[in-house]
């Protein structure tokens, strides 16, 4: 949340239901939400313009702004959006505009003394008004849209009256030596008010055109209101139902005249406030920060809208002129600030100026604190959080009380007696005993408080100094006081921090110890909550953290490319919070020395930072304006990811019922509403696995909602990148190109880019299948020619022989038997289409070339081994011989020709 963010309200109006406020600020105009305090629309120009003017039309439909690029731009301000702009004909930049009672016309007066008039329903130019001569900073309708009249004032100081009918001036009212700031109309329309910074009052009578009183004010009145007719404001003094008018001007109270008697009824009472510099006259116009500037009605809640000098806005109550509400818009440089309040429910701000700001955070509501007389520089705030201590550089030192219930803030004790601006202060921690303060003389100051406070500033409290220390050699720009209230720590300018003990009420200061180590200036120092330590940061850019015992530095945290300004600490003394000159809040883990968040919000120093008594909230504060509270949702991230991952465990383990149960459909949108592609494709695998895999498939995703299948696109996209998930793509690929139409999948998002991402994949992958089945298709084909002769390891190779009538049988596999005896017959039986083999087989191995070299013992044993090989392989054919039999006679042609050839060859 942020507080104060610069509003200027050169130009202010109300809506009609009267919730919001419209204000410019620069290029843009902010709609205020009264009841919250928050800006809800920021409407800007998109020329980066500064704007001049603007209205909002009488039913809140329109809101036209003018700005120095002489441009009109027309804003459904609901949207925040341009529905309109067009060129101004004026040739200078637009002063002031206004809307008839009818919403329809639109009147603009420019500085170069011309008025234009719009019709912003035809959008066409209707009037061009010329005479006045100077900036018309004043333009009004008359309440009668019958009579199709306009006023108009300018620099000449007249009040122009012009007939629409004719574009004619009818007459010029003259009653005001200097520039007319406002006009206000009876309801009737008989009677007119008019106000300028001459310090009086006209009361016009429209019909004659003449004047019927002139009223002296004694102020420059920026703006007048007239008093509702059918009320009873008896109570401020308005007895008669003649005029009665509130005036605002340059003495910042609102006044109450009777027209007739030109008396004042009824002043409003404002708080004690430090007199103005400069001369009475000069101080009155200009010195008095609370001077108003603005002045609006709001009839249907009967009250008040004022704008200060200082931007400020305030509601009042009538008829009682009771302060409701409190718009802070512009704050300056923000120094300090420091959470208020029993539950930390207020802030109090110390700006560059001599006021003091209490915002309460639930509304911005703000109550500003008269008293001091120069820039106010420190605060601090007791345990309690009803009590606070500001110090300025008018050398003095104030205590405020805020009371609980009604949140009302008054001055209840001061002293004054340092010799130079005091620069910081700090208050006692166990009780609201006393106050320490340190300045820029170099020394160090303990104010004791009485025992009873007082409850208002009636009975004002006058602190005396009970010690006086000239503590370092430089301005002192931090003082702290221990849990215990028992030491005091103080930092210079002189780059030195020292340990002071406090001891019994009525002692003296005694200096315990120095910390040395900082290079440059020492900027704050503070005790840690929980453990003997302390920590100072410094101009060095680096923060300390030294041992109170030995003085000696611990640990040093680098990370700030400048000043570090201010420090605290937090998580009960375990992390520290700092804020330096370079915009950023860092926050340190002490145990490991490590920044562990860093927060940018702020464009320039920040000088205040402060945290509530719990730890749960921060406020920054900086030279920007900006007031910025940081809520800790550490707890709220940790139970929302506990949360998140309860509800993935709930939602996986329906997953797997759901694919238990075969319920794809639900199964498919539950794992696309996690976003998990992983999971989506399980999916996808189980569907597949499952029996009529490619019709469910098929079934399932064209059920899907737009959106889901625009997530199955975006997953396919993925899985076709890798060659194990690229056939689960491509069965979804083909579900959406079967059955959606090219115009319907361009219209998915991404769609276009998603199919482009596809091809490139699938041709790979249409390539590596290609190469697979011209590998497949070659083993196959080797597998058609080549025959496997194996044999048992322990056999010797020269016993081996291969038949050679097993060439011409493609599928057989020969098998040597070492066994002897079967098959010692030398014959097999001849079965149903196989080969016989017979004994002349043996007798054609032995017409084979004789080896000389081979003995004839050796022969005999290869005859034999020849014929149980023989028996061997008839017993496996007689086996596959039974096989064939079952699955039918298969053998070729060419082995029953080679059977033949065998058998006649042995005959012969």
């Amino acid at each position: 949340m942020c507080y104060g963010i610069s509003i200027c309200f050169p130009t202010l109006q109300i809506s009609k239901d009267e919730k919001f406020i419209f204000c410019t600020c620069g290029t843009r105009v902010n709609v205020l939400q009264i009841v919250t305090g928050k800006i809800v629309h920021s409407i800007e120009q998109d020329d980066q313009e500064d704007i001049t003017s603007f209205a909002l039309s009488l039913d809140d439909e329109i809101l036209v702004t003018a700005s120095k690029a002489l441009l009109l731009k027309q804003w459904d301000w609901k949207q925040a959006q341009c529905t309109r702009s067009w060129r101004a004909i004026h040739n200078v930049p637009i002063a002031s505009m206004t809307f008839d009672p009818t919403s329809t016309l639109l009147a603009t007066g420019g500085c170069d003394g011309t008025i234009k008039l719009w019709d912003v329903v035809k959008q066409y130019c209707t009037h061009n008004l010329k005479g006045s001569s100077g900036v018309v900073h004043l333009v009004e309708f008359h309440p009668d849209i019958s009579l199709l009249q306009l006023f108009s004032s300018a620099s000449d100081c007249g009040i122009r009256m012009w007939d629409l009918r004719s574009s004619q001036c009818l007459c010029v009212l003259q009653s005001h030596y200097s520039p007319v700031t406002s006009l206000a109309f009876t309801s009737d329309g008989a009677s007119m008010v008019s106000s300028g910074r001459d310090k009086i009052c006209t009361v016009w009578d429209l019909k004659s055109r003449t004047t019927r009183r002139t009223v002296p004010v004694y102020e420059a009145v920026e703006s007048v209101v007239l008093l509702p007719e059918d009320e009873d404001f008896s109570e401020i003094g308005v007895k008669t139902k003649e005029i009665h008018f509130i005036t605002a001007g340059s003495k910042g109270v609102l006044r109450v005249w009777d027209a007739s008697s030109a008396r004042c009824v009824f002043a409003q009472t404002l708080p004690s406030a430090p007199p103005a510099g400069g001369s009475e006259e000069g101080g009155e116009e200009y010195g008095d920060p609370r001077s108003l500037t603005y002045c609006l009605p709001l009839p249907s809640s009967l009250r008040l809208v004022t704008v200060t000098a200082e931007h400020n806005i305030l509601l009042y109550q009538l008829p009682s002129f009771t302060t409701q509400q409190q718009f802070v818009g512009f704050n300056d440089e923000v120094l300090d600030v420091k959470f208020l309040g029993k539950g930390d429910t207020h802030i109090v701000v110390a700006t560059n100026s001599s006021q003091l700001k209490v915002f309460e955070l639930a509304t911005s509501s703000c109550k500003i604190l008269y008293g001091h007389t120069d820039t106010v520089l420190s605060l601090d705030v007791f345990k309690k959080g009803s009590l606070f201590v500001s110090c300025a550089k008018d050398k003095s030192v104030r205590v405020w009380r805020q009371d609980p219930d009604s949140g009302q803030v008054c001055c209840v004790a001061q002293g004054c007696s340092h010799g130079n601006a005091v620069g910081s202060i700090t208050c006692s921690r166990m009780k609201e005993s006393f106050v320490v303060s340190g300045s820029q003389d170099c020394t160090i100051k303990v104010w004791d408080l009485p025992e009873t406070i007082p409850e208002t500033d009636g009975d004002m409290f006058q602190l005396n100094a009970r010690v006086t220390e000239k503590a370092h050699d430089k301005d002192v720009n931090s003082v702290a006081v221990s849990p215990n209230d028992k030491l005091l720590v103080s930092g210079s300018q002189d780059r030195l921090a020292k340990l002071w003990s406090l001891g019994a009420p009525g002692a003296d200061l005694a200096l315990l110890g120095v910390f040395r180590g900082h290079r440059r200036g020492v900027w704050c120092v503070q005790f840690s909550p929980m453990d003997q330590v302390l920590a100072s940061s410094s101009a060095d850019g680096s923060v300390k953290l030294w041992s109170l015992q030995d003085f000696s530095c611990l640990k040093t945290f680098e990370g700030h490319d400048a000043s570090v300004l201010k420090l605290i600490f937090v998580s009960r003394g375990t992390q520290l919070l700092t804020s330096g000159s370079d915009g950023l809040v860092k926050l340190w883990t002490i145990k490991t020395n490590e920044c562990v968040k860093t927060l940018d919000a702020h464009q320039d120093k920040v000088w205040g930072l402060h945290a509530t008594r719990k730890d749960d909230r921060v406020v920054t504060a900086s030279a920007d304006s900006n007031i910025t509270v940081w809520t800790d949702v550490t707890e709220v991230e940790q139970a929302e990811e506990q949360a998140k991952q309860e509800d993935q465990i709930l939602k996986k383990q329906e997953l797997s019922n759901l694919l238990h149960e075969k319920k794809f459909l639900k199964a498919l949108g539950l794992a696309i509403s996690l976003d998990q592609p992983h999971t989506v494709l399980k999916v996808i695998k189980a569907i597949r696995q499952g029996e009529d895999g490619a019709k469910q498939l098929e079934k399932t995703v064209l059920k899907l909602r737009q959106d889901q299948k625009e997530s199955m696109l975006r997953y396919c996209a993925v899985w076709n990148t890798n060659a194990r998930s690229c056939l689960d793509a491509q069965a979804v690929i083909q579900v959406m190109l079967t059955h959606l139409s090219p115009e319907e999948l361009l219209q998915y998002q991404g769609a276009r880019a998603h199919l482009e991402g596809l091809i490139p994949y699938t041709e790979r992958h249409m390539q590596r299948i290609g190469r697979l089945l011209q590998a497949s298709m070659f083993l196959d084909y080797m597998w058609q020619k080549m025959r496997v002769t194996g044999a048992p390891a322990s056999m010797d190779s020269q016993d081996e022989e291969m038949d050679t009538a097993s060439l011409q049988v493609p599928h057989s596999l020969f098998m040597i038997d070492k066994r002897p005896g079967e098959g010692g017959d030398g014959t097999r039986e001849q079965g149903d289409g196989e080969e016989r083999w017979n004994e002349g087989e043996v007798e054609e191995d032995g017409g084979l070339e004789e080896d000389t070299n081979c003995p004839a013992n050796m022969e005999d044993d290869d005859d034999e081994v020849s014929i149980t090989r023989k028996a061997s392989v008839r017993g496996q054919r007689e086996e596959n011989g039974q096989n064939g039999k079952e699955n039918g006679n298969h053998r070729s042609g060419s082995e029953e020709s080679s059977g033949e050839e065998d058998q006649g060859d042995q005959t012969g």
